[in-house]
């Protein structure tokens, strides 16, 4: 039953936002009572609290899983930036606000996965392209790990991009395109161009 909750809660949470979902909208749409709901979490912040640590576990399992089935760096990156799309293409844009501004123990988990793991990924994989030869080795890793890791969820914010105008998926793409390119060596150049025409023609071929 706990299970049923958190996927029921984290499919509203995607589709409406979490702020808009109640408590009564999870039980009636799992036809159960709230007490039922009561009987395996405490409350709203509980659940939202359970729902961003499955939800980041799994992004761990993803982003450890990109990195051992990469060709190298480049591809990296792009398997990751797929994988993020995906999740990025069915989540409503305001859920990262409703997050920081009402559910502080979730928000702060999501903080810690950002600062800590996220950061640690991204710096491994600039130390993995300078040694592979597609990255400048003259970049500061620090500075671009840091400014990468926030470049990340700046596409959440809508005060910058409206979600009627673009995507948090649309914004995500451009910017990870824009900090590849920005940081490559001509070998990275070629590299970042052959992943971008390979995922147009397989989009192409899928559509």
């Amino acid at each position: 039953m706990k299970d049923r909750i958190k996927s029921k809660a984290n499919e509203l949470f995607k589709r409406y936002g979490i702020r808009s979902v109640t408590m009564d909208e999870i039980a009636t749409q799992l036809g159960i009572s709230k007490k039922t709901i009561y009987q395996s979490f405490t409350d709203k912040d509980d659940i939202v609290s359970e729902v961003v640590k499955d939800h980041l576990e799994s992004s761990e399992q993803d982003c450890l899983s990109c990195k051992l089935d990469a060709e190298n760096a480049v591809h990296e990156v792009f398997l990751a930036m797929d994988r993020v799309i995906a999740h990025l293409r069915d989540m409503h844009p305001a859920m990262v606000f409703d997050l920081h501004k009402f559910h502080y123990e979730a928000f702060r988990k999501f903080q810690t996965f950002k600062d800590e793991f996220l950061y640690k990924g991204i710096e491994d994989n600039l130390k993995r392209g300078i040694e592979e030869g597609l990255y400048r080795h003259e970049i500061n890793i620090e500075i671009l790990s840091k400014f990468r890791v926030e470049s990340v969820y700046f596409s959440f914010n809508p005060n910058t991009f409206s979600p009627e105008k673009h995507t948090p998926a649309d914004v995500h793409m451009e910017l990870m395109v824009h900090f590849l390119f920005g940081l490559s060596t001509p070998e990275g150049y070629k590299q970042i161009e052959k992943y971008l025409f390979d995922r147009k023609k397989q989009h192409h071929e899928g559509s």
